[in-house]
């Protein structure tokens, strides 16, 4: 098979975005339109992927990477033709080019893989799609033999071909050195004054050059988006894709269409998975894992054996087996849970390590922390961190109790056994088995009268 090189056209401003953003740029499942697109090329083993870039291009340049992307600029919109002409002096004329579209982010590799295969030195391969509203889509023109022969725009169609159903979704494959020959005789006489790369069908067939076609009945699979609707609903289109991945992989989801996947979520056997859940990122949740509703977790690694409640937030974290988190409770960025720690309701943690079997019920902030094992943090317990200008770090021993309302201003050690008493401001380290009380003494005044509103 030749070398395969892929052009990606993503010059188009988007004014129906209404948007600063170039469109490329906007985002399904947590990532741009056109890294998708990027993925599916790189899925297929391009040699080199070539983006035609325009209006917000080095907005573009800035937020996409990728060690085989080079990159071409069209000045002037003069339409796809144009676009794809502006890539080819950087391609290998014994290639084969594969065209894709910055907008079109839902096209699966396994479609491009099997497309690409039609083409070679002497033959096109063109994909197009059954079309249920064909309106404002190029028409697929086929010959007696059920050839395709040429695509027909629809402000240039007659009002029989307005009729066909099958549509072109722009994406084709052509070997490089035809490519070249068949853009450089385009011409704009149209409707539109462009240059049509969809008029190198006919000049193929003129060619004695054998067009292949693959057709798809999956319209979204090939769906540009032009405005926000068009957005939201591949928004969708793809999250059942992935929520029908994990029902397939043994993940039970309570609602499949109340799931958001942003990033790569990897399961485990067995696990389960409430409604109005976010996984952004990559996570991961290990066997027996048990996600409650209203959870968001990013970046983050889940043990087995553990359940998180619901509405909890986690953010680049570490939990290790048999944990339990929330409800309502955030393990921000650095979060280390060893096994069978918990973390109770309202409770904030951030670069913090809680030992084995150490528990932080309810309401209270631990950061930057080394909590060892079994100890129990009562409820609003806060560990200060933070003078004004530097952060600095708490130390638990093992078997620590730390009763309710207390203060542990750092940097503070508390040594293993000890006893904080409850509503105590700790500012010196403790020591082994000892108790710390830290507290105005209480004082009870006899005969004593609320003030009276005059």
């Amino acid at each position: 098979m030749n070398t395969l090189e892929v052009v990606i056209l993503a010059a188009g401003k988007g004014t129906r975005m209404y948007s600063d953003t170039p469109k490329v740029l906007h985002k399904i499942g947590g990532k741009a339109l056109i890294a998708h697109v990027i993925q599916s090329a790189q899925d297929i083993d391009a040699r080199a992927i070539h983006v035609v870039v325009g209006f917000g291009g080095e907005q573009v340049k800035q937020q996409i990477h990728g060690d085989n992307i080079k990159w071409a600029v069209q000045a002037e919109q003069l339409g796809t033709g144009h676009a794809v002409a502006q890539a080819l002096p950087q391609i290998d004329q014994e290639s084969i080019v594969l065209v894709l579209y910055g907008d079109v982010p839902l096209i699966r590799h396994e479609t491009l893989r099997e497309l690409v295969k039609s083409c070679n030195a002497d033959s096109l391969a063109l994909l197009t799609v059954n079309s249920s509203n064909p309106s404002g889509l190029g028409r697929i023109i086929r010959n007696d033999q059920q050839q395709a022969v040429a695509i027909v725009e629809e402000k240039d169609a007659s009002s029989s071909q307005k009729q066909i159903k099958e549509t072109n979704s722009g994406i084709l494959a052509a070997p490089a050195k035809r490519l070249a020959q068949w853009l450089t005789a385009l011409s704009p006489k149209n409707a539109q004054g462009e240059y049509y790369l969809t008029d190198i069908i006919a000049m193929a067939v003129e060619d004695n050059c054998t067009v292949e076609t693959l057709t798809l009945d999956d319209e979204l699979e090939v769906l540009g988006v032009n405005n926000k609707v068009q957005l939201a609903q591949l928004e969708r289109h793809y999250q059942r894709r992935k929520s029908a991945e994990l029902l397939r992989s043994g993940v039970t989801l309570f609602d499949p269409s109340r799931i958001d996947i942003r990033g790569h979520l990897e399961c485990g056997k067995d696990v389960e998975i409430d409604i109005n859940t976010i996984f952004e990122g990559t996570v991961s949740l290990g066997n027996n894992v048990r996600i409650g509703p209203n959870v968001v977790i990013k970046d983050s690694v889940i043990g087995d054996n553990t359940q998180v409640f619901a509405n909890s937030h986690i953010e680049e974290s570490t939990v290790a087996n048999s944990c339990s988190i929330g409800p309502f409770a955030r393990l921000r960025a650095g979060t280390h849970l060893n096994n069978s720690s918990k973390i109770g309701n309202f409770v904030e943690t951030k670069k913090a390590n809680i030992g084995k079997g150490s528990k932080v019920n309810h309401l209270s902030y631990v950061g930057d922390a080394i909590v060892g094992e079994n100890v129990n943090i009562g409820a609003g317990t806060i560990f200060c961190n933070y003078d004004g200008v530097n952060k600095f770090q708490t130390r638990v021993h093992d078997s620590v109790f730390i009763g309710s309302n207390s203060a542990l201003v750092a940097p503070v050690q508390i040594g293993k056994g000890a006893s904080i008493g409850a509503g105590s401001t700790v500012t010196k380290d403790v020591g082994e088995n000892e108790l710390a009380v830290a507290r105005a003494r209480q004082r009870n005044i006899d005969g004593w009268k609320r003030p009276e509103k005059k």
